[in-house]
């Protein structure tokens, strides 16, 4: 009985004093030396909120494609990380990601504890026209929407407070010091020489191998064990998805130039063409081996181009998008196939497309990478300089491992505090009902097969 209502009151106790204790943080006036560019602070603030929309836009894009019994679970599993992040962000992970560099490792968590200092303090060396507020605001939503993207690869079966405990610790102990790692000047991988513009390791190599651990730990859906096929709750939402994730990363990659200017354009541009190429690439190579064209095709094969463009966008020429694009997705599209002959059970294939589409655009953006675009990076192997290909795949191995690792080890964690999967009966069920108390109807009206007109289907 105690320990039912330590679950029940837990949460709600840990974020009261939190609240609490963030009344004593000492205020400070606003740091302005006059060196801050509007133009700069207007353009991040938009690519701010572009990137913001990417969690609501994911949330469509999954709610989509899963079971209409778990439309709604998954949805609310990708949104409610807007709020857990947005919460630890300020209390601590902002300062275990850009805080003073502790050997390259992780940041001091007591740099920016309650976020003191950020509104005092001096901008990002890396982005001297904005105040350090909002680079930490747009860095909070790349926080945001990484543990969003693990929710595909254990749909349908986790419990909801053990997925919340998860987004708690895969941001503490993953995200952070990743995040610190690569993008950190006194990180590991950046004094290494890895090029990571917009996130492919951070972001996605870190969610999709975390991806695979979930898909191992959680282990089959019955649905997968018996080979049923789960229709797709909603395509048009999947399409809502597609467009909202595709407008979101203009600012999610551009916006990583830190400032209005030609990088930023370049990078937008890339980030387009990337995804055009790769939605056309998935649906085309569909075609090629016998099926037919297909939105969801087309869809997923738009998103693993904007993965695989993530890390390299303000790096690589415009025409060399297309290739990465165009390439990613056919890798990817491999990797389903594969993955669809064994007994791994990740729901919406999030390893194959984000993790493999990561490593995909890491690699080549050792290959493409150019001085001529970005004089503040690196020439790539295509440019004569093969070594930097080798400190990208260096770079590619380290994250992966680190990430797969610690995931697995936090799943297993929680699964000692509590079982992480749902019954059998709630699975069945649905985790809309079970562990919500609510249910998704995809319109007020469906005609069955034989014509009839009913209201909903249980």
């Amino acid at each position: 009985m105690a320990k039912t209502l330590l679950k029940q009151v837990g949460p709600f106790a840990v974020l009261a004093i939190i609240a609490i204790l963030a009344l004593f943080v000492p205020l400070h006036p606003n740091f302005d030396e006059g060196k801050y560019n509007t133009s700069d602070i207007a353009f991040i603030l938009v690519a701010t909120a572009l990137v913001f929309l990417m969690t609501p836009g994911l949330a469509f894009f999954y709610g989509g494609m899963v079971h209409r019994k778990n439309v709604l679970s998954t949805m609310i599993k990708s949104v409610v990380a807007a709020g857990v992040i947005s919460v630890l962000w300020v209390t601590v992970s902002f300062s275990l990601a850009f805080g003073e560099s502790i050997n390259g490792l992780i940041g001091n968590p007591l740099t920016y504890l309650f976020f003191q200092g950020v509104n005092s303090g001096p901008s990002w060396s890396l982005a001297p026209t904005i105040p350090l507020t909002l680079f930490a605001l747009f860095q909070l939503m790349f926080a945001i929407i990484t543990p969003g993207l693990v929710v595909g690869a254990v749909a349908e079966r986790i419990r909801f407070t053990s997925y919340i405990l998860f987004i708690v610790l895969f941001a503490l102990f993953v995200y952070s010091p990743l995040a610190h790692w690569t993008w950190h000047p006194e990180g590991i991988l950046f004094k290494m020489g890895v090029l990571d513009f917009a996130g492919g390791t951070v972001v996605h190599i870190s969610a999709g191998m975390a991806a695979l651990a979930g898909a191992l730990v959680l282990k089959r859906r019955r649905s997968h064990q018996d080979h049923q096929e789960v229709p797709p709750a909603n395509i048009p939402y999947v399409l809502i998805g597609t467009g909202l994730l595709w407008f979101g990363w203009f600012g999610f990659n551009a916006g990583s130039a830190l400032g209005a200017n030609s990088l930023a354009v370049s990078a937008f541009a890339t980030t387009n063409i990337a995804a055009g190429a790769a939605g056309l690439s998935w649906m085309f190579f569909d075609v090629a081996r016998g099926k037919k064209p297909s939105v969801l095709g087309f869809c997923i094969g738009a998103v693993v181009g904007l993965v695989a463009i993530t890390p390299g966008a303000g790096f690589v020429s415009i025409p060399s998008s297309i290739f990465i694009g165009a390439a990613a997705a056919v890798v990817s599209n491999l990797a389903v196939v594969w993955k669809s002959k064994t007994s791994l059970d990740d729901t919406l294939d999030v390893f194959p497309c984000h993790g493999v589409g990561g490593i995909v655009g890491m690699l080549l953006t050792g290959v493409f990478a150019t001085k001529t675009v970005n004089a503040a990076g690196v020439d790539g192997l295509l440019y004569g300089n093969p070594t930097f290909f080798f400190i990208q795949l260096k770079g590619v191995l380290i994250v992966a491992l680190f990430s797969f690792v610690v995931s697995f080890l936090i799943f297993k964690f929680i699964n000692v505090i509590q079982p992480i999967r749902v019954t059998s009966e709630e699975e069945e069920a649905g985790l809309d009902a079970s562990q919500h108390d609510e249910k998704y109807f995809q319109g007020t009206l469906i005609v069955a097969a034989t014509g009839l007109e009913i209201d909903h289907v249980d």
